[in-house]
Order: structure tokens, then C-alpha cells, then sequence
């Protein structure tokens, strides 16, 4: 992708150079306001949560109801053509700094993570949400992010100082209505593309719960008690954000698990001077279930496979060891089909639904098919060829979707750089001449 240092100096030469800051009337953080009155005056605030990160549009239909002051009210009421912009939040995948248009009439404001930018009166409001996404996707809100602690923060005054060029408001107009029917061209078929991960998904799940009552019938079911010796619960000592490098010691996190799948790569790096208790250390052959997590993730079941040695155990993750007669891979294989997911769910608690907790006495409960040792060990032979299977696919897909959303990214970029006339082009071949 051409960065904003690259594009410049070819930009159509009667585009005006300058910067962001230019094309900006105003910026105003925004306010949380506070709990929502009875006698009806509150508004929606937009948080990042509720931005359409497809359509780059503010989607109220979740936004909380807030009470705001009227003076303040005044102050952070947003109109249609503002800005949000989020300045504080972010993540590792999904850095802060992306911008989104309000469209919508109903009262609202922006939080106080946000602010509401107004474009400037030469400046039209989609194409300057184009120019956001521009900027986003060239890196220009990550070279501004001050991060001291796990938030990211925007630096609004580095980032508006950027060096940009621009079109006359007619010639922004065109670039906008261009872009307004390209790009959801390209959003249909990522969206098609998600249906068919879903139809992918819904095969393997009818593909293994099949297996399993099948098991079920012929064998019947006995607790999970009955194949236990015993379970051992990590620690979580104060670790540091990044994960572990290949010489460090990490503590597991709970993402390191989903149904019937260990990502080692989620950990977070203990501190040099700590020492670890290599009791808790993970070896390949482990059979691991979260206690803590999502409700559609809590009691995530894996069998830890070969892997680096120094990763530990969290509280938040049993490590269970079975007797004779079951193989870790048979329960792991059952723990992930519709049965027990949904006992998991359903057995599950906390204070939130962001944070869910399953009881070992819980786990011990699960219903397992008394299926005989070698027939286990076909059943999970089969299933994981099927699985297999369906995991190439999916890269195929994931891979598509991807080069999708590059090719999306590509033509808003191209377009709001002038480095092709929009007038002339239908969107579909304007990647080519893009520079990767």
C-alpha cells in the first residue's frame, strides 16, 4: 500500500497539499454522561463497540442510553455528518484511531474514549471518512498511539498534523458516491464468504454430534467421574501484556483455548525476576479445560499437542488427568459436540455474560460414552480427517477474505490519493497499478 510520504508527490497537481488538520473543522472529546432518568431525556451514547467497521457508519441500535446535562447536551450533541472517532481502546488485532460517520438523526453523543470531529465546510463528510479509513489502513493513527498501559491512546494533534492532499468538495462528492458503490460490492462477497465458514461450521458440528450419539446409542453414557485420577489448577501471578518469547516463561491465558484447539501463543510473559513453579508447567499429551471464559467458550476442552516447553498453567485452566480405559483425546473430542457445549453454557455463571465459571464438581457430570478404548481411538481418527478436511477449506476462504478486505482497503486508498480518476473507473481493476 502507498504510504502518505509516496502518494503526495504524485497527487494531482491541483489538489490542495496540507494536512489532515485541514480538512477538519473541529474536534471535541466526547462525555459518558451519566445514568439514564426516568422522565425519557437521555440519548445514546457510541462507544467503538457500536461502530459498523464494514460500512464505517455509527450503529445506535446498541448504544447505551445515557443521561447527559443539556449545557453538555449542547456541547456533544452529534448531527449527521459528524465524525466519531475512537482515541482511547484498541488492542493488539484492532488498533485505536478508526473513524466512523454518524448518519443517523436520533439524539446522541460520542463517549469520552471518542470524539466527535466535524469536517470542515469544504470538506464532505463521506469523503472525509474515506480519508480516515485511508489513513487507518496506511498506519498513520498507529505511528500517533501512546500506549504506557494495556489502553492504546491516539495522539489527535500528531495524527491531524499528517501530510495529506485533497480535491475540491465536487470532485470529494464523486470520489465518495465512486466509493459508496464499489465498495459494497466487495462487502457482499466478504459477507458470502462468511456465510459459506458458517455452512462449514455447521457441517463439522453435525458431522461430530452424529458421531457421538451414534457412540451413545451403541454404548450408552457414564460420568466423566468415572475416568478421573485427578486435577491440578495453575496460578496467576502478575504477568507482563506480551506474550513469552521462545527462551521465557509465559502464564497460559484462557484464550490459549478453544473446543478441541491449543494456541500457545496466548500467554503473557512472566516478569525475569519471578520464579515459575515448573509444577504447573504444560507438556504435550495434557488434557486442558477452561474454567473461566466467554459463555460460548467456557469449558473449552484441548489436549495440549507437541509444543514449547515453559508455558504454566493459569486458575483459570484445569489440567486433568485420566485413569485407564479413555483417551484425553476421546474426552477432548466429546467436550467439544453439542451435549456438553451445551450443558458448559448452561451449567455456567458469573456477573456478567463477558465472564463466565464452570464448577469442576460440574465437569465431572459430563455424560461420556462408555465406548470401548479402541473405539475411541477410530471414532477421533475419523473425526479428525473430517476435520482436516474442512480446515483447508477454510484457509481457502479465510485466504479470500482477506485478499477482499486488501482489495477494499486498496481502492478507498487509491481513490481518496487521486491515483486514478474516478470518473473513468469502475473499481474493478483500480488494484492493479496500487503499490503493495
Amino acid at each position: 500500500m502507498t504510504s502518505a510520504g509516496q502518494w503526495l508527490s504524485s497527487a494531482p497537481a491541483h489538489w490542495t497539499r496540507g494536512r489532515l488538520k485541514d480538512l477538519i473543522s473541529s474536534s471535541a472529546n466526547g462525555t459518558w454522561g451519566g445514568d439514564p432518568v426516568e422522565d425519557g431525556n437521555n440519548v445514546r451514547c457510541i462507544r467503538a463497540a457500536d461502530f459498523d467497521r464494514v460500512a464505517r457508519r455509527a450503529d445506535l441500535s446498541n448504544a447505551p442510553l445515557r443521561y447527559v446535562e443539556p449545557s453538555s447536551l449542547r456541547q456533544h450533541l452529534l448531527r449527521p455528518g459528524d465524525l466519531v472517532l475512537e482515541k482511547s481502546g484498541g488492542g493488539e488485532k484492532q488498533p485505536v484511531g478508526m473513524a466512523v460517520l454518524v448518519t443517523d438523526t436520533d439524539p446522541a453523543v460520542s463517549s469520552n474514549f471518542c470524539a466527535r470531529i466535524k469536517p470542515s465546510a469544504d470538506v464532505d463528510s463521506r469523503f472525509l471518512t474515506y480519508v480516515f479509513a485511508a489513513a487507518y489502513g496506511q498506519g498513520l493513527t498507529q505511528a500517533a498511539i501512546k500506549q504506557t498501559t494495556g489502553i492504546q491512546n491516539l495522539d489527535t494533534q500528531a495524527f491531524f498534523a499528517s501530510r495529506w492532499a485533497f480535491p475540491a468538495k465536487e470532485d470529494q462528492r464523486r470520489i465518495a458516491d465512486f466509493l459508496d458503490v464499489e465498495t459494497p460490492r466487495i462487502d457482499r462477497l466478504i459477507h458470502l464468504q462468511g456465510r459459506t465458514l458458517e455452512k462449514l461450521e455447521e457441517r463439522e458440528r453435525a458431522q461430530l454430534d452424529s458421531a457421538v450419539d451414534e457412540l451413545v446409542d451403541q454404548w450408552g453414557t457414564v460420568p466423566f467421574r468415572r475416568f478421573l485420577r485427578g486435577v491440578d489448577q495453575g496460578t496467576s501471578p502478575q504477568a507482563e501484556a506480551l506474550p513469552a518469547g521462545p527462551d521465557e516463561w509465559g502464564v497460559l491465558k484462557v484464550s490459549c483455548l478453544r473446543p478441541g484447539r491449543f494456541f500457545p501463543d496466548a500467554n503473557k510473559r512472566l516478569p525475569s525476576d519471578m520464579e515459575p513453579d515448573v509444577r504447573h508447567e504444560v507438556r504435550a499429551g495434557d488434557l486442558l479445560i477452561t474454567r473461566a471464559n466467554t459463555p460460548q467458550l467456557v469449558g473449552s476442552t484441548a489436549v495440549v499437542p507437541q509444543t514449547r516447553g515453559k508455558l504454566l498453567l493459569s486458575d483459570k485452566i484445569f489440567r486433568v488427568r485420566l485413569g485407564e480405559g479413555i483417551a484425553p483425546e476421546f474426552v477432548a473430542m466429546v467436550a467439544r459436540g453439542s451435549r456438553i457445549r451445551g450443558l458448559c453454557s448452561a451449567s455456567s455463571n458469573g456477573a456478567s455474560q463477558s465472564m463466565a465459571n464452570i464448577r469442576f464438581e460440574e465437569i465431572k457430570a459430563w455424560p461420556v460414552p462408555a465406548a470401548a478404548l479402541d473405539v475411541q481411538k477410530d471414532v477421533v481418527r475419523r473425526i479428525d480427517r473430517q476435520r482436516l478436511a474442512l480446515d483447508d477449506m477454510r484457509a481457502l476462504i479465510e485466504r479470500q477474505v482477506s485478499l477482499l478486505n486488501e482489495r477494499r482497503q486498496a481502492l478507498i486508498t487509491a481513490a481518496v490519493t487521486g491515483q486514478f480518476d474516478v470518473s473513468t473507473a469502475s473499481g474493478r481493476n483500480v488494484t492493479e497499478g496500487v503499490s503493495a
